[in-house]
């Protein structure tokens, strides 16, 4: 495998790696704190909250869940499962409006076996996509390319939330 260097991505890797990373949940963090730039927060709800995925798929991919620590949907209290997913909903809009993907994966991984990163906290996945996002990179070169710094999609995201009217 081929190394792509990337110095700037040690900053998010070494933020949730060894004991802090084993110890406390990156969702719960995000949640109690006023640091939303730190934390990659781009939305908040009542019951909600809408994070930039530190290790990206694609640009604009950002994990929303709730901000009660539950590993399962089933667990949710019906009001926080319509408040999560009128998050999810906000959260599209603003990605639709600044990026235009062509589509979208959405969804849920529940248990490590499902491929859940973070088993303990459930999370919804909003990973926009483009025609030839997927490109030789990740087949020849087993390497991901993700076009966009962290900082200027947060940025991206948290101004068109604040312009975009609420629907």
């Amino acid at each position: 495998m081929r190394v792509l260097w990337a110095p700037w991505r040690m900053e998010y890797i070494s933020r949730w790696s060894g004991e802090r990373g084993k110890q406390e949940c990156i969702f719960c963090i995000a949640a109690s704190s006023s640091r939303d730039e730190d934390n990659l927060v781009i939305a908040r709800s009542e019951h909600g909250i809408a994070i930039l995925n530190a290790f990206p798929y694609n640009t604009a991919h950002v994990m929303v869940a709730p901000r009660r620590h539950v590993p399962r949907i089933e667990m949710l209290e019906e009001y926080e499962v319509v408040d999560l997913f009128k998050l999810v909903k906000t959260v599209i809009r603003a990605i639709d409006e600044e990026y235009r993907p062509e589509g979208y994966n959405i969804g849920l991984n529940i248990g490590r076996v499902a491929g859940a990163g973070v088993e303990s906290h459930l999370h919804i996945h909003i990973v926009p996509r483009w025609s030839g996002d997927t490109n030789f990179m990740p087949i020849i070169a087993e390497t991901k390319v993700i076009p966009e710094d962290l900082r200027t999609t947060l940025k991206r995201l948290k101004n068109k939330l604040a312009t975009s009217s609420p629907q």
